[in-house]
């Protein structure tokens, strides 16, 4: 491989982090239950994960500015979906390759039905990865995003951060210790989801009833007026 790969995403290194990270994401994933899933990624050989309890994938593929695969579209104009469309969305390594990570992580949590859940990975700038991606991919307009900073900005849209952890080796093909996975792992995952439209109950308000002006007296008030007349009635 030359020292700039045209392609980094279909280098050894990261095709073993992309192997790590859906070994790691296996035991979540495997919940999910629904009807579509959204897999947004930057490896071009990359697939969906099969799962039992999800019925249908549209897969894209980040190129440039624009996505391919299932659908062609612009990667700087909204997703082609309507709102809550998918009750799974996988972001594999494309914030760091889209230039404009805000507003794709923003229709990623626009077309995730409530309740559903988000899934993004991506490599951490705080390892010993971040000076090999930036040399193995000269050319390549990659960017580098904290757990921490996407947190935030997906709080912004309703989304609820559920875990962030690292994965993979601290070096880029090397080996290590579990625990130093997950201490300083080259890569991280987070999951989120999109937090329930809360219902709020309809608040009554009373109103006074107006008695009508010709009610009668009650049963008992009845019988004590009718046993006076008859005593009066009898004096006479």
């Amino acid at each position: 491989m030359s020292a700039a790969c045209s392609d980094i995403y279909a280098s050894a290194p990261l095709r073993q982090l992309l192997a790590d990270e859906a070994r790691d994401l296996l035991p979540e994933l495997q919940r999910c239950t629904g009807d579509h899933g959204l897999l947004v990624s930057a490896a071009m050989q990359d697939r969906p994960p099969a799962l039992p309890l999800l019925s249908c994938w549209t897969h894209l593929r980040l190129a440039g500015d624009r996505y391919v695969g299932d659908l062609h579209a612009r990667v700087d104009e909204p997703l082609p979906f309507v709102d809550d469309a998918f009750e799974l969305v996988i972001l594999r390594h494309a914030l760091e390759a889209s230039a404009l990570p805000q507003p794709m992580l923003e229709e990623g949590a626009r077309v995730l039905s409530p309740g559903g859940l988000l899934v993004l990975s991506g490599v951490h700038p705080l390892s010993l990865w971040t000076p090999w991606m930036v040399w193995h991919g000269r050319g390549q307009s990659l960017r580098l995003h904290m757990p921490l900073q996407v947190g935030e900005w997906l709080r912004r849209h309703a989304m609820q951060v559920e875990c962030v952890r690292r994965v993979g080796h601290a070096v880029p093909g090397g080996g290590g210790m579990p625990w130093l996975t997950e201490a300083i792992g080259g890569g991280y995952v987070l999951l989120a989801r999109k937090r329930r439209q809360a219902v709020t109950p309809i608040r009554l308000v009373p109103r006074a009833l107006r008695a009508p002006a010709d009610a009668g007296l009650a049963p008992g008030a009845r019988r004590n007026t009718a046993c006076a007349a008859a005593m009066n009635e009898d004096r006479r």
